[in-house]
């Protein structure tokens, strides 16, 4: 159902229905993530993609060099490491130097603790079921203050940005012969100075934002029992158990909501009121008034900290698994040698650990809201134009029909190199599919595979005292990303 939906419909289910949160300070209108499918959108895809799938625009070596030493100095003083603090600093420096040729973040230091800060607000935000989106006459009025706190936090990241780009905005207009750098923001820049250009320089900061943070929402409903109610409007829910698409249809006064659920999994949905996903087998869903729902199209540094964290937990739940990808990397990379690019393709081990990652634990569970541009009839079902159709990204990693022990950690069934997260094998669509897959996948692919690498090589790690590995936290919570509820935390020993 999701090749039917991503692929053989793109063209006709490739819309969005831009949320009110987005709208703050004109977001939306500079972003690729909610820009309708048009010549705008065509060339900013175009620029982000050719710019962030090239591998010499990645600065890996001085970001990585910088990870590697802030490790051995923890490992020298004892010192225990939190996996997501360190993980979106290096996240942040290795896309700020792709994107505008600048670190932004130290490894040492908390001058990045406001703008994490304000990262969290803008996705918590975001991932907030907002009531503006579903009775258009409170909009004006933002009853739960959600648009304006996005404008707060994002006026203030815009003012951080403003600080490292005007003076390249500065220079560009001074003097057309100054040195070119090979990064994102040239590229932008170049189209803003096209004869036909409608890109201001403030929508590239807006572009630049939401490429870096993942600015993306879509709320939904608490599910559970039969039928409830809300508001006197009886809510409808229809589960086909044996397939996998689950309609929820809302009505309230004059409008409906169509929400198309395409998943695996054999269970439905339960209700919560903390949100989370189920531990079960079945592939359910828990839904709660506090979750929210993720995003295809940018890379982004909470998604990458995300991927990098349940990696690293997996492996050190798994320590079989730890030691395989060690030798791995002590086989074909020499002692204390930084890893590259170039060695990515050779550590066949390390790939299959991040694609069962993907799997397992998929960086959104949900990819953003597509949105039916007309009627369509999809495997007898009608969805009508302007639906949300959502694809549960979460259920298709732990349907037992298309993988075997689906809730145990087994990067081996990936050793085969059949299936990849590309956008060709929907068992595995991390990334999406079709015209809205995300344009940063292979920057995201390198930046996952790098970081993890340099984690493990030449360090071994040990958990906080009183830890055991069967004893890990694995707990999930759902928001924009699938975040590990328990933060981890292990201590760096260098060997």
């Amino acid at each position: 159902m999701a090749q039917e939906i991503l692929q053989k419909n793109d063209q006709v289910c490739s819309g969005r229905a831009v949320p009110s949160v987005a709208q703050a300070m004109n977001h939306h209108k500079a972003s690729i993530l909610w820009l309708p499918v048009g010549t705008k959108w065509r060339k900013l895809r175009k620029i982000c993609k050719e710019q962030m799938s090239t591998i010499h625009h990645l600065d890996a070596k001085n970001c990585l060099g910088k990870l590697q030493d802030y490790l051995q100095e923890c490992s020298n003083r004892g010192r225990a490491v939190d996996i997501c603090e360190i993980g979106f600093k290096t996240s942040l420096n290795l896309l700020s130097s792709t994107f505008f040729s600048v670190d932004l973040a130290h490894l040492n230091s908390s001058s990045t603790q406001e703008m994490m800060e304000k990262v969290q607000v803008l996705i918590k935000n975001l991932g907030t079921p907002n009531l503006a989106d579903y009775i258009p006459l409170v909009k004006l009025i933002d009853p739960q203050g959600l648009k304006h706190k996005t404008e707060v936090s994002l006026r203030r990241l815009l003012e951080i940005l403003d600080r490292t780009l005007n003076p390249r905005f500065q220079s560009r207009g001074i003097s057309t012969g100054s040195p070119r750098k090979k990064d994102l923001l040239e590229a932008l820049l170049d189209f803003n100075q096209e004869d036909d250009s409608d890109f201001s320089l403030d929508d590239i900061k807006h572009l630049l934002i939401v490429s870096g943070v993942r600015l993306a929402k879509c709320g939904w409903l608490t599910l559970g029992g039969d039928v409830k109610r809300l508001d006197g409007w009886p809510l409808v829910k229809s589960v086909e158990h044996d397939r996998v698409m689950v309609m929820v249809v809302l009505f309230c006064g004059w409008r409906s909501w169509w929400f198309c659920f395409v998943g695996g999994g054999h269970g439905g949905f339960t209700g919560s009121n903390h949100g989370g996903f189920t531990d079960s087998s079945h592939g359910g869903v828990t839904g709660g008034v506090h979750g929210g729902l993720g995003g295809d199209e940018h890379v982004a540094a909470d998604t990458i900290t995300d991927s990098v964290q349940w990696t690293m937990a997996e492996l050190l739940r798994n320590p079989e698994k730890m030691s395989k990808v060690k030798d791995e990397l002590s086989s074909i990379i020499a002692e204390n040698k930084q890893v590259e690019e170039s060695d990515i393709s050779r550590l066949s081990y390390l790939n299959a650990v991040i694609k069962e990652t993907f799997r397992c634990h998929p960086a959104v569970p949900f990819l953003i809201p597509h949105k039916a541009e007309t009627d369509i009839t999809i495997n007898g079902y009608i969805i009508p134009k302007n639906a949300q159709i959502l694809v549960n990204v979460w259920a298709i990693g732990r349907d037992s029909r298309i993988w075997s022990n689906p809730d145990s950690f087994e990067p081996e069934r990936f050793l085969d190199g059949k299936i990849d997260y590309k956008g060709h094998d929907f068992e595995l669509i991390t990334f999406g599919s079709g015209r809205r897959i995300c344009p940063g996948m292979l920057l995201a692919h390198l930046m996952v595979h790098l970081m993890v690498a340099t984690l493990i090589h030449n360090f071994n790690w040990k958990l906080e005292p009183g830890i055991e590995p069967e004893q890990l936290d694995m707990n999930e919570m759902y928001g924009i990303s699938l975040h590990k509820a328990v933060p981890l935390k292990a201590s760096p020993v260098k060997h």
